[in-house]
């Protein structure tokens, strides 16, 4: 497997479900762009740390299942699965207790080792049924 590919790997097997801070600088460019991120988001490795410990605060037994790493030139896409229980707000959502388990995409450009670009695709729609917010099992509100 090359270098970039186990960057990738270490970066959503360990470092990111383990809050690990210091490898998650080692990983992410203090100057990289997450096209995934809200408008007026911050980005970088600051960027990073912020998005990965506020998923920490909604979201335990986190882990992510790689399916699938490919790599072409300077960048790796990684098929993964996202699972973990919702246990803190989330967007608004209040905690549902509830597993989780859905796919994600993740586009990463590398250069000198981190990732530099980041784009993403996710199953948002699975997700949302998965803790009962939206479609078959979502909760409604009572009547007035």
């Amino acid at each position: 497997m090359s270098d970039n590919k186990e960057r990738v790997r270490r970066l959503w097997e360990q470092v990111w479900p383990n809050g690990d801070v210091a490898g998650l600088s080692e990983l992410i460019h203090a100057d990289g762009v997450n096209h995934a991120a809200p408008p007026g988001a911050p980005q970088g490795f600051e960027g990073a740390k912020q998005t990965m410990f506020w998923l920490r605060s909604a979201f335990s037994d986190e882990r992510y299942e790689i399916h699938q790493l490919v790599e072409e030139g300077d960048t790796v896409v990684a098929f993964m699965t996202h699972h973990g229980r919702h246990t803190g707000e989330f967007m608004g959502i209040e905690p549902t207790g509830r597993e989780f388990a859905y796919q994600h995409v993740h586009i990463h450009r590398l250069e000198d080792g981190k990732v530099i670009e980041h784009w993403l695709v996710r199953d948002d729609a699975t997700f949302m049924q998965q803790i009962g917010v939206a479609g078959p099992g979502a909760a409604t509100p009572a009547p007035r």
